[in-house]
């Protein structure tokens, strides 16, 4: 490890002094604020998670963490003999997160307000890298600027501890910074408006008005993961195609899908069609024996249920979702592979509204409605999501057994299974990316949306998800 400039050491001398002297329990206005930021972190990590905190001071917000596994770094001897006291199933080190040296990964990472007391960001970013492995996520959460002067009355007024001189980064320093030392943002938001118990007004104003007023917030929350390189070996693909009356979808489907990475096979899932849809997939997986080709009969209703069982009985490292009526291109999806095979995202999501389409693609109404939509899950999720209900979603299979061995969370709610994709990957905090594609008018037969039954239950959906991922 590279030694640490004495400018750095200097800084980090004067950090540990202050804390040697600082409280070892916070104000009663703290202890209300660590309880909020606990509560906020128990919905972010999961209970099985190992989890390291970086400047875990005397351990107030990792005693009130669900999680496995527990790690605490701090630089003052005083503060840890109060974290082990406090959380004796812990570990706790005294070091510095600019020198971290600690054997093993951890599955998330907590950054919560020392940020700004840090002597070196990015090199403090780059120090992570060594106890994380490619899924590890990274939390933070620090204040926002606007509440500075606040802060500061709230401290002379001996409502707050002193604290000593900081940096007061901005959000957007600290994605740049996260960039900087090979992290990349997956979402951003602002918690907690009232810090304080006040009679119950903090609970209506932290569950149901900080999440559109999230701007004025006291605390930002970010996460990153690290910036995953490229597979070394390719990973195989399976590509899911639901089938529900598509007959004559069937022969181009297999014509025109290519094979990826190291190595391609389609499943098809027949929905209880009311034509020749099943004898078309039978006679197509005959006249293809050189391709992977499995085939089935829904057992349930609706697309998500058939979404499910195609998961099911994949194979493959990456799994697709490819909409029997083509209106997606099919020959696009080497595009959905090369997000995920070369580490540039986690969740790949196609999006109808970027090129121009087809006259008859999309009738007018819908096309707003989609537009709508986009914008509502945008800020549901917490990230870019420009079209909710295009077809094609991508992902790991790793990735998907976590989000159904979550499902009991959200529960079986989605007949069309893109909900139930979308939600759990913000649930984990899976990097969502948009993948922008050409679409296509229908050459046979007819959509399976209803318009307006679908968009009723649509709202339903926002209702619900808003309750699950941003009113808590």
């Amino acid at each position: 490890m590279t030694a640490l400039p004495e400018i750095t050491r200097q800084h980090l001398a004067r950090t540990r002094d202050f804390y040697e002297e600082a409280p070892t329990t916070p104000k009663w206005g703290g202890l209300f604020y660590r309880r909020q930021l606990a509560h906020y972190y128990n919905l972010l990590i999961p209970p099985e998670a190992s989890v390291l905190e970086i400047g875990c001071g005397s351990g107030e917000l990792l005693a009130r963490l669900r999680a496995r596994h527990k790690v605490g770094v701090d630089l003052s001897p005083r503060q840890l003999a109060a974290a082990r006291a406090r959380v004796p199933g812990a570990e706790f080190h005294e070091q510095s997160g600019e020198a971290l040296a600690l054997d093993g990964r951890f599955d998330c990472i907590i950054i919560s307000d020392t940020l700004n007391f840090a002597a070196d960001v990015q090199r403090l970013f780059e120090q992570l890298h060594r106890v994380a492995h490619p899924g590890t996520r990274l939390f933070l959460n620090f204040h926002n600027s606007l509440w500075r002067p606040i802060l500061t009355l709230a401290t002379w007024l001996g409502l707050k501890d002193r604290q000593m001189q900081n940096s007061w980064l901005a959000a957007s320093d600290v994605r740049n910074l996260l960039q900087l030392g090979g992290w990349t943002t997956i979402t951003q938001e602002g918690r907690l408006l009232l810090p304080v118990d006040l009679f119950g007004l903090e609970a209506l104003a932290n569950r149901w008005l900080s999440p559109l007023l999230q701007w004025f917030c006291l605390t930002v929350f970010l996460s990153a993961r690290p910036l995953r390189p490229a597979s070394a070996r390719p990973p195989t693909v399976s590509v899911i195609i639901p089938a529900r009356n598509e007959a004559g979808n069937i022969a181009a489907a297999v014509a025109r899908t290519p094979d990826m990475g190291g190595g391609t096979e389609l499943i098809f899932v027949e929905g209880h069609s009311r034509d020749d849809t099943w004898e078309q997939i039978q006679r197509v997986q005959r006249e293809n024996p050189g391709r992977a080709i499995k085939i089935m009969q829904q057992t349930g209703k609706g697309k998500g249920d058939a979404v499910r069982m195609g998961f099911a009985a994949a194979s493959g490292d990456i799994l697709m979702i490819l909409d029997a009526d083509l209106t997606m291109p099919p020959e696009d999806l080497p595009k959905f592979y090369e997000v995920l095979a070369r580490g540039r995202g986690e969740f790949a999501n196609g999006v109808r509204l970027v090129y121009p389409m087809d006259d008859k693609a999309m009738q007018f109404l819908n096309l707003c409605a989609n537009k709508a939509f986009g914008l509502i899950f945008s800020w549901l999720l917490g990230q870019p999501v420009k079209d909710t209900l295009c077809g094609t979603k991508v992902l790991r299979r790793a990735h998907y057994e976590r989000i159904a061995a979550n499902r009991a969370y959200f529960g079986d709610f989605d007949p069309f299974g893109d909900f139930d994709l979308l939600f759990g990957a913000a649930k984990l905090n899976l990097q969502i990316v948009d993948v922008p594609i050409r679409y296509k008018e229908r050459t046979y037969g007819e959509t399976n949306i209803q318009r307006w039954k679908h968009g009723w239950l649509l709202l339903r959906m926002v209702l619900f998800a808003a309750r699950k991922l941003k009113f808590v």
